[in-house]
């Protein structure tokens, strides 16, 4: 059984993209929604390399972001630590990486990379034992142009 308070998780497909070029469309559209967002990479690595690319990413874009200070200033904050120094509502996690935090979110975002036999198995993984712990869960795998179409949900009891 599904309780309604629980956090709502999605699963995102990567297919035909990398994520350095579909994250900045996932958190434009979070921004547009008034959002406030964290996004967890597995490593410093990772983090820095798409903390400058959310920088440069497009010329006439803006997606204001931090990694390393004003944390609560931040709509969009990129970490590797599980935390919400920015009170967001959405949590982004990247590179297999996993929270337990989860529940103090609205959502959570699973990003996936679907030509990696190893992030592959770990989301079925992760789907199921959400799916056994009563969340609602929709699956969404990217289409030719980039844009995401929903394959899979869990509906709410």
């Amino acid at each position: 059984m599904i309780k309604k308070d629980m956090t709502e998780i999605r699963f995102y497909h990567l297919q035909n993209m990398s994520l350095d070029r579909a994250l900045p469309g996932i958190l434009t559209q979070a921004y547009k929604r008034g959002m406030r967002a964290i996004v967890k990479f597995a490593n410093d690595e990772t983090l820095e390399q798409m903390d400058a690319h959310l920088w440069s990413f497009h010329p006439d874009s803006f997606l204001p972001h931090g990694a390393d200070n004003n944390a609560k200033d931040q709509p969009i904050w990129l970490t590797t630590k599980d935390e919400n120094p920015n009170m967001a509502s959405l949590l982004i996690l990247t590179e297999d990486c996993d929270s337990d935090q989860k529940d103090d979110f609205d959502l959570c975002c699973h990003i996936f990379d679907g030509m990696n036999d190893a992030s592959l198995k770990a989301a079925r993984t992760k789907w199921k034992d959400l799916k056994d712990g009563g969340y609602a869960l929709k699956y969404f795998q990217q289409t030719e142009n980039g844009g995401w179409e929903e394959k899979a949900s869990t509906e709410a009891a």
